[in-house]
């Protein structure tokens, strides 16, 4: 089994980071998924009988890696989703993408989300918002290192609102341009409320995988 990095943990909640093409809740594939992997965790450290409560307040792409959440009570589940409905919960993440961005943006779309799981730009779509900051570009390769703050949480949104314009992410199997080198997308920030003593938390893990070697 993947070894579980814990970030922070306590009666009411876990921070983990989640590996990169590990499952967040399970699927019909049957593969390992960290949901699991975080229960089993609690019960073998906390020698817990029976069943382990562990709520699933956010997601990440299988092929994203980065800070996640959970709950260990219902009542910490219910109040973190109230934040993410409130949107008092941040996500930061780190993208490479094809093309030279030469200053922020702001991006504004309404994305669908089609039956066979692809999501596209279209007018009876959600309205999907987020900001970016360009932290790096490499001229010679004609790529761009940007920091984005998601503003909503839709379906492959990132990954579609730079592809749309032209700018798909590095290694994007399903809007990008084939490559299979692993997607260089990652979740490296993540700040909520501490569902009952109401402190801002911030976790940060930064990515170690290859593919972001072209920024080191």
């Amino acid at each position: 089994m993947t070894k579980l990095e814990v970030l922070y943990e306590d009666n009411h909640i876990i921070v983990v980071v989640k590996p990169v093409n590990v499952l967040s809740q399970a699927d019909a594939t049957k593969d390992l998924d960290l949901l699991t992997m975080v229960k089993q965790y609690i019960k073998e450290k906390y020698h817990k009988q029976g069943n382990v409560y562990l709520g699933l307040v956010h997601r990440l792409d299988r092929p994203v890696g980065g800070v996640m959440v959970f709950a260990r009570t219902s009542k910490a589940a219910s109040r973190l989703n109230e934040q993410i409905k409130n949107h008092r919960v941040q996500k930061e993440y780190l993208a490479i993408v094809h093309g030279v961005l030469k200053k922020n943006g702001h991006f504004i779309d309404n994305l669908l989300k089609k039956e066979d799981g692809n999501t596209i730009v279209h007018p009876k779509g959600k309205r999907s918002e987020l900001t970016y900051e360009v932290v790096d570009v490499d001229e010679k390769r004609k790529l761009s290192l940007v920091k984005v703050h998601l503003l909503t949480g839709r379906h492959h949104q990132i990954r579609v609102q730079f592809a749309s314009r032209g700018y798909p992410l590095l290694g994007d199997m399903r809007y990008g341009r084939g490559e299979k080198i692993g997607i260089a997308l990652y979740a490296y920030q993540l700040s909520f409320y501490h569902p009952i003593s109401k402190e801002l938390m911030t976790f940060t893990k930064m990515p170690t995988d290859k593919i972001w070697t072209v920024f080191k």
